[in-house]
């Protein structure tokens, strides 16, 4: 299993090389604009899903191959929950003895409720918790988290967290159109987050290709609404797409795959991508990776993406 991949085009961090430490869709949210598909494995046990040592062994390969200059973050983001792997912090630690690269956790923040977790994400310059809703009701439609979980734990938890981190916090929204937009849902949510005190909140659009057919962003309209509801900490980040890398220690289509298994393609990118390596063999390539069952497609608002095969769309 290829954990660490990239580096990919981030919507906030530049060029990143990234760290899976879950297997994919293991999470305990089933979010309705998850990128990555439908959650197949609803897991609440804390646990070592991915190897440390194989992740630390791969990373140092991927340093050698990239080097730090072209890279901008070091991120570990999960094909599921991130922080349900228990050697998380050893893992940040490491890291940070081997490289002085910036280090941020992506993570949906269910589990900032415990002080555990709060203490391994303290060692990270950012980390980026998910809040999409302030009431019960949006949390359930929206985030569709494992019934254990509430609202009340994941915004206490954030605020715990917030008084005792001195990183980065950086609170990401997404924007679903009917569903979180209305004037009403961002001024709880602005509410919120006064009460929390973030240094930023980023507004995310599900522009790639979200598990709900019927998932969309809002109009341009509702998010400049948006944006001035939620005040002066907000920023838009608009999909970042193209300049993919695929890791020249891997296979082409390995590395194509690693890639896809945490962050779907569009065609013309996963084209350009392997163009660089294998000039003329884009489509061929792909191909190939479609008739072995390894590599799927989906449509999003009129557009064509690719994805791991084990990721699953509702049509």
């Amino acid at each position: 299993m290829q954990a660490v991949f990239g580096p990919v085009p981030s919507r906030r961090l530049g060029r990143s090389l990234g760290i899976d430490p879950v297997p994919l869709k293991t999470c305990n949210w089933n979010c309705v604009y998850c990128q990555l598909g439908a959650t197949s494995n609803f897991a609440l046990e804390r646990k070592e899903y991915v190897s440390r040592d194989l992740i630390l062994s791969q990373l140092e390969d991927a340093l050698d191959v990239h080097k730090e200059a072209g890279i901008d973050w070091i991120t570990f983001v999960g094909s599921g929950e991130t922080c349900l792997n228990n050697q998380l912090g050893n893992m940040i630690a490491a890291v940070k003895q081997r490289t002085s690269l910036p280090i941020a956790v992506i993570t949906n923040g269910s589990l900032l409720y415990d002080p555990q977790v709060r203490s391994e994400l303290s060692l990270a310059d950012a980390v980026m918790p998910s809040l999409d809703a302030a009431d019960d009701h949006l949390y359930r439609r929206i985030n569709r988290a494992h019934p254990s979980l509430t609202l009340d734990s994941l915004v206490n938890g954030i605020k715990a967290f917030r008084r005792e981190y001195s990183g980065n916090l950086w609170i990401e929204v997404m924007l679903v159109s009917g569903l979180n937009d209305a004037p009403q849902a961002l001024g709880a949510l602005a509410k919120l987050m006064d009460e929390i005190g973030p240094d930023e909140i980023h507004l995310l659009l599900p522009t790639r290709p979200p598990v709900e057919n019927w998932v969309n962003p809002p109009k341009r309209e509702e998010i400049l609404r948006a944006l001035l509801i939620l005040g002066n900490r907000a920023k838009l980040f608009e999909t970042s797409e193209g300049d993919f890398e695929l890791n020249s220690s891997e296979t082409v289509a390995e590395a194509l795959v690693s890639i896809l298994t945490r962050h779907p393609m569009l065609e013309e990118d996963a084209l350009e991508a392997i163009e660089k390596r294998l000039p003329g063999e884009g489509e061929k390539t792909l191909r190939e990776l479609i008739a072995a069952g390894r590599v799927s497609t989906v449509n999003r608002q009129g557009k064509h993406f690719y994805s791991a095969s084990g990721s699953k769309y509702h049509r």
